[in-house]
């Protein structure tokens, strides 16, 4: 293999791994981590006063991005910015009224998501992230005891989200100096010493038991009430319906009672009819009979009255005439 060969493929093998090498000193953040790159040098700021400053020996942080590491003169370190659950309990803590108790709450804290708080959060957890829980206990445990010191256990229960608002705001300075943020805080339950917090809620039990009691009686009353609504409804109903039943029985009888009587009606019709027919016969004959009577009886017997009335006025006459004849002849006989 001649010499300028081998150098070609001493060359490109050469080329090779320098890609190679340069790849494997580029590093890539995940969406919940950090990289604190250090060995730069550190940025001179200037103040507004005039003094000028180095920003943490030069500290490079990279979220979500990707950055070439030096060899040698870099370093790369991780910071987890993930959210952390940690339980919070203290013992013993005192309230205003003297009450000791007990407390445990649930804190969800991360890293802020900042350059600076990031750079802090480093200088004091890098190497040593567990602490994060640790430290965080003991600052949350603190805000507690102080914020149940200020309040009675009564206010506390009362009103847990202001409680925890507080403890929260009681935290927050000594959480943000070291670069972590309290997303959130939650009372999940306190135990006051003794009886206490069965004493306190004895009232408020007999409040609530009188006024489910009173409760009670009024729904009973009202239950009593709404039965004897409904049965004067159903007595009312059921009045209606024997009245509609009654006028419908009256129309029933009625319709039988005319239907009963509609055959001897009409067969009172159909005698009244043959009488006043048979009376119309009965006139037609006496009137027939009237007619005959006076053509046989009446008539020739008017006949003859008249004839012997006529004779009679006849004769009379006659004899007057005659009676009237004989007067006159007398004077003129005793004349002659």
């Amino acid at each position: 293999m001649s010499p300028v060969v081998i150098a070609v493929i001493g060359v490109v093998v050469l080329a090779v791994l320098v890609v190679l090498f340069v790849l494997s000193r580029i590093k890539v953040a995940g969406s919940n981590e950090a990289f604190i790159i250090t060995g730069r040098k550190g940025r001179v700021t200037q103040s507004a006063d005039g003094t000028s400053s180095t920003d943490l020996s030069g500290q490079k942080v990279v979220m979500g991005a990707s950055v070439f590491v030096m060899p040698v003169v870099q370093k790369l370190q991780s910071l987890d910015l993930s959210s952390r659950r940690i339980d919070v309990s203290i013992k013993g803590a005192v309230s205003k009224q003297g009450i000791r108790a007990e407390l445990h709450g649930v804190a969800i804290v991360k890293v802020g998501g900042t350059e600076d708080a990031i750079r802090a959060a480093g200088q004091r957890f890098l190497n040593q992230q567990s602490e994060i829980e640790d430290f965080t206990r003991e600052v949350l445990a603190g805000a507690l005891r102080s914020i149940v010191g200020r309040l009675t256990v009564e206010e506390i229960i009362r009103d847990r989200a202001a409680f925890a608002s507080a403890v929260a705001e009681e935290a927050e300075h000594s959480m943000t100096n070291q670069g972590l943020v309290l997303d959130t805080f939650q009372l999940q339950d306190i135990v006051a010493e003794g009886s206490y917090l069965q004493d306190l809620g004895r009232p408020e039990a007999a409040r609530v038991l009188k006024d489910a009691a009173i409760a009670e009686a009024r729904a009973r009353q009202a239950a009593e009430q709404e039965r004897l609504l409904a049965e004067e409804a159903i007595a009312e109903a059921q009045r209606n319906l024997s009245l509609k039943q009654a006028a419908i029985q009256a129309e029933i009888d009625a319709a039988k009672a005319k239907s009963a009587a509609a055959g001897p009606l009409a067969q009172a019709e159909r005698d009244q009819a043959i009488l006043a027919e048979q009376q119309k016969v009965a006139e037609r004959n006496a009137e027939l009979k009237q007619r005959q009577l006076d053509t046989e009886v009446r008539k020739p017997a008017d006949a003859a009255r008249y004839k012997l009335e006529q004779e009679a006025e006849a004769n009379r006459t006659a004899t007057i005439a005659a009676a009237q004849a004989s007067a006159e002849a007398a004077p003129r006989c005793r004349r002659g």
